[in-house]
């Protein structure tokens, strides 16, 4: 026997082993038709390089997927991002899409929110609650979780220039609920580096932006071991107009920076790596998209390992949510959106998401209307329990054509990491304005495509219907939200104690200007009831604001 088929069968049988020790969804994994699957398909005769490129699933370089057994163990979460108006209208959505089978919640907050400030700012006005929920303070959160057990439910936000605010809300919302913050399970966004790049919801600078997030991670490593405190998000950069290594490239590229800085602050590799993780877009290319997510985690599985000498597996393990494409949704023909999100959402799972949100028909017109909302999580259903694509670990592992184009998408983004390198790193990088370019050129050239017809976009630039008139129902945000947010906040204000407001401002300037963790300060005034644009205000006065170089 060669050394390399021993290794191959050592590695096959601590396969074996794991998916034997792992338990299995009470749920029949035959055909249609009866036929028996096995959980794993794999070459009778590896290759010399099988081990390195693809593995087992659940073993290192987890090109095959992250857990041994994937979907028969367990199904990926079903987190449709939801939020519009006030608190209490989210709150009853989110208690409608968990009553329909949602398993996750994934919170979307309004323009103000995003951008640190209080609905009573002059910024806010005509924007509150329109593209997501407003909040402002820990009346706000309470009232947005209200009758959701805390303890029992994985919570996802959005939100990145003020996400240590908005943690400090969650957090202090939670411990009023009596849940212990070992208990809280979710993810918070906070990839402040991919705003920069692609999104432009920005508060501080870039520095600062790094100092604010490191303090995060040291507070979460320390007293929450089940939250992910980063989820580096290549989602946007794909909405921006990148191609899918550039996504891949410039999202794995953000994460290294992010474990610099952390270990730059005194943290372990392995004490905060297994608790990072991605977001990224399922687009159009169907293909593509599964090569795309099977070669990040190969690529972070490689750097985790050789570069930061991480020991625990889990820090090798790429986990990511993924949401379908909003860019490539139309208004026009809105219902073919279902199609689309469809077609999305199975690449996703054949890449081996661990999350997922699919894209409402009408998210191009609107915020989603309820029943927009459940047909996109129907969706998700269909996908898990009539396509058979959750029977078997990997399905397309070994294909040609999916293994080229992972090899493919791998070497590219290695490209673009050595060009990042030679700027001195990802925030130089963005301070010369690299990444906006790269992702405009791509963004035009797409365009271009659609324009001279070299890529058919279904009722855009051919198929269409002459006099189109939409007829489906659009949600629609009143004015009432903001003079009601406005009016809970005037209420805040007027019932607390100042003395202790005060106090607690003067508590996170001196943080702020100390370089102390900004964390437990930012805690205690949300208890306080001290509101985000107060706190974002006083970190303002010490971090400064930042103005980006324009790329044309």
């Amino acid at each position: 026997m060669s050394k390399q088929l021993e290794l191959f069968n050592k590695a096959k049988q601590k396969w074996v082993k794991s998916a034997n020790d792992s338990t299995n969804r009470d749920y029949n994994f035959d055909t249609l038709s009866g036929k028996t699957l096995d959980s794993l398909y794999y070459p009778e005769n590896p290759t010399d390089n099988y081990l390195d490129k693809l593995g087992f699933p659940g073993q290192y370089p987890y090109t095959r997927g992250v857990h041994a057994n994937m979907y028969r163990g367990k199904l990926w979460t079903k987190r449709q991002f939801s939020g519009f108006g006030t608190p209490k209208e989210t709150n009853a959505r989110y208690h409608s899409l968990l009553s329909k089978g949602q398993t996750g919640l994934s919170v979307a907050f309004d323009m103000p929110t995003l951008m640190g400030y209080d609905p009573d700012h002059a910024w806010s006005k005509g924007e509150v609650g329109k593209c997501g929920v407003s909040v402002a303070s820990i009346k706000d959160m309470e009232s947005l979780f209200s009758g959701i057990n805390l303890g029992e439910i994985s919570v996802s936000m959005t939100i990145n220039g003020p996400a240590i605010i908005l943690l400090a809300f969650y957090i202090a919302a939670a411990e009023n609920q009596k849940v212990p913050l070992s208990k809280l399970r979710g993810t918070l966004q906070n990839d402040i580096l991919k705003e920069f790049i692609a999104q432009k919801e920005w508060i501080f600078p870039p520095e600062q932006s790094m100092r604010i997030i490191t303090d995060m991670m040291t507070y979460c490593t320390e007293n929450m071991p089940n939250y992910n405190t980063i989820s580096i998000s290549g989602y946007h950069i794909r909405e921006a107009g990148s191609t899918a290594a550039q996504e891949l490239a410039f999202t794995l590229a953000n994460g290294f920076t992010y474990i610099d800085y952390a270990i730059s602050a005194g943290l372990n590799i392995d004490d905060f790596a297994p608790r990072l993780s991605f977001f990224f877009n399922s687009h159009l290319d169907f293909f593509e998209e599964i090569a795309k997510f099977r070669a990040a985690r190969r690529i972070w599985a490689k750097r985790l390992k050789n570069k930061y000498k991480a020991k625990n597996e889990r820090s090798c393990k790429l986990r990511f949510h993924t949401q379908t494409a909003g860019c490539s949704l139309t208004a026009q023909q809105p219902e073919n959106n279902i199609a689309r999100t469809g077609f999305q959402a199975m690449a996703a799972v054949l890449g081996g998401t661990q999350s997922l949100h699919t894209n409402s028909m009408d998210e191009t017109l609107a915020l989603p209307s309820e029943k927009a909302a459940e047909i996109a999580l129907r969706t998700q259903q269909l996908l898990a329990f009539e396509t058979g694509v959750a029977n078997v670990v990997d399905p397309l592992g070994g294909s040609w054509f999916i293994e080229s184009l992972t090899d493919e998408i791998e070497q590219e983004a290695e490209k673009y990491f050595q060009e990042i390198k030679s700027f001195g790193g990802v925030i130089p990088a963005i301070e010369n304005g690299y990444f906006q370019r790269e992702i405009a050129i791509s963004a035009s050239d797409y365009q271009k495509k659609i324009d001279d017809k070299n890529l058919i976009h279904v009722g855009v630039n051919d198929f269409k219907n002459e006099d189109e008139e939409i007829q489906i129902p659009i949600l629609e945000i009143g004015d009432n939200v903001e003079k009601e947010q406005i009016f809970s906040l005037e209420k805040i204000k007027f019932e607390r104690d100042e003395r202790i407001v005060k106090a607690a401002l003067s508590k996170i300037k001196k943080a702020c200007e100390n370089n102390l963790n900004i964390m437990v300060p930012i805690i205690e005034a949300a208890k306080s009831y001290v509101t985000m644009g107060e706190i974002v205000a006083t970190m303002k006065t010490e971090f400064g604001e930042w103005q980006e170089t324009a790329v044309f």
